[in-house]
């Protein structure tokens, strides 16, 4: 039987962690003078009041025995925090509908960055403040999570810094879990605040670096001016945001063992060498693009690494127009779409540790062609992976495709040409935001009809949840005893 004591208290929980940073956005209006103040505090007294009101204690020897709250949780977390998300552009009147407040607040929290707003710099700063830090919430949200889930329940097919559904097992950075996800959260959180510092160094206004910081460190792409990152391209100011997306795409695990000085754990760990060198390859190879075409050679190192970092990490942050790319990079970069950061960082995507395990056992493959009796099997990290979890991952990443063509067929019924179907069919399930069509980067959703409006948030939703956890609400098995 499923335990609605414990799902109960977790959403309770997840949503008195979301009042409180209503009333950080309430302040930051206040700041601003703003009439929008009284919209955020509304909202927060809101969703404070639903998390008190659904509050169920439990009794520390209550257990889950089942693997259905989990999924439960994972699921309902995105969706209670996409819904009440909703309550200040709503109150505030800065969307026309509850489909485009949802559309928006769901692209935050799930890290996508798709916006339904022509003009973002028209909307006052409180609501801009929530639109980035709905991002970093939902980067974060594993992490918190955690802290209260596996405790309980330690089997759940979510991405997780110590055991990612991948298969893969990084190290452990603490004996306990809960402790470890706490040193998690504090490093994620200083890297934001560094890098907000160092933007603001550089240049960069101090309200729009913090909302930049939120943005690079949760792999979103919300942001402050229309210009998008346009308006903050100094050299200087691209490297640290190319710097800090690298960072955003590797786990805080790993950037935990750096800190600590245990490096070994860091270099010969496959996974994450895997994620530096496709970096750096396409890094150099965009760049080498941008010379062909004109670009001096110092900027095209700065341009092209920043654009490399950003779709591989799913960021989605651009500093050139689309349209004056060549067919050659928008090939490219429709390729890196797919690929994503490590396992347990915030970056959607495939991640790279199933690439990695594809890539070794297509060698290995070839390999039984010609010694079909040898024994050859995958290793990450001198660990063997089993066949089992390579079929899975097969299995992931076939239905990761079938889903892209479908919704992309289901897209391009609703008016789109075919780059424009694709690009953001994969886009929306790869949680990058804008794609490179007709909704590119210069453009935004909010002409899409509100079908295609709720069938895109569908897609975010199935992307940030690995796929798999959503569909198996749709299988009959999940409602039997």
């Amino acid at each position: 039987m499923i335990n609605f004591r414990i799902i109960a208290r977790i959403f309770s929980l997840l949503l008195i962690a979301e009042g409180f940073f209503m009333l950080i956005a309430a302040a930051i209006s206040f700041i601003y003078d703003e009439e929008v103040t009284r919209a955020f505090l509304n909202s927060a007294l809101i969703t404070l009041l639903s998390g008190l009101i659904v509050f169920t204690p439990a009794k520390n020897v209550e257990k889950i025995t089942g693997k259905k709250e989990g999924y439960i949780i994972i699921t309902g977390a995105w969706l209670i925090f996409s819904l009440f998300g909703t309550l200040p552009y709503l109150f505030s009147h800065t969307v026309r509908s509850f489909t485009d407040a949802f559309f928006e607040s769901i692209s935050g929290f799930t890290t996508t960055g798709a916006t339904i707003f022509n003009d973002v710099e028209m909307l006052p700063h409180g609501i801009l403040f929530w639109r980035s830090i709905t991002q970093w919430i939902g980067a974060m949200g594993i992490i918190f999570i955690s802290l209260y889930i596996l405790p309980v329940f330690k089997s759940i097919n979510i991405q997780l810094p110590a055991a990612d559904f991948s298969g893969h097992q990084t190290g452990k950075i603490h004996p306990r879990i809960k402790d470890a996800a706490k040193r998690l959260i504090v490093i994620f959180a200083l890297l934001t605040l560094t890098e907000a510092i160092m933007l603001s160094l550089s240049g960069v206004p101090l309200f729009d670096s913090v909302c930049l910081s939120f943005s690079t460190m949760s792999t979103s792409s919300f942001s402050t001016v229309n210009e998008g990152i346009t308006a903050f391209a100094e050299p200087f100011s691209v490297l640290i945001l190319t710097f800090f997306m690298f960072l955003a795409g590797t786990s805080m695990s790993y950037i935990y063992f750096g800190l600590k000085g245990d490096y070994s754990k860091v270099y010969k760990n496959n996974e994450f060498m895997f994620f530096t060198i496709i970096c750096f390859v396409f890094s150099a190879f965009i760049s080498f693009i941008f010379m062909k075409q004109g670009v001096t050679p110092g900027k095209s190192i700065v341009e092209g690494s920043f654009h490399a970092v950003s779709v591989i990490t799913t960021t989605g942050l651009y500093i050139n127009d689309g349209k004056i790319w060549s067919d050659l990079l928008l090939i490219i970069f429709f390729v890196l779409m797919l690929t994503g950061g490590t396992s347990g960082s915030p970056s959607g995507g495939l991640k790279m540790i199933r690439l990695l395990i594809v890539t070794k056992n297509s060698k290995q493959e070839l390999s039984r062609l010609l010694h079909p009796y040898a024994y050859m099997p995958v290793k990450i990290d001198n660990k063997t992976i089993s066949q089992t979890i390579v079929f899975n991952i097969l299995v992931i990443i076939s239905l990761y495709f079938l889903v892209i063509c479908i919704s992309a067929l289901i897209i391009s019924l609703m008016g789109s040409d075919l780059l424009t179907s694709f690009s953001t069919s994969l886009s929306m399930i790869a949680n990058i935001g804008p794609s490179l069509g007709e909704t590119g980067i210069s453009t935004n959703f909010g002409g899409m009809p509100v079908p295609g409006k709720w069938f895109m948030s569908a897609l975010m939703l199935l992307g940030r949840l690995e796929l798999l956890t959503v569909m198996i609400f749709f299988t009959g098995s999940f409602y039997r005893k």
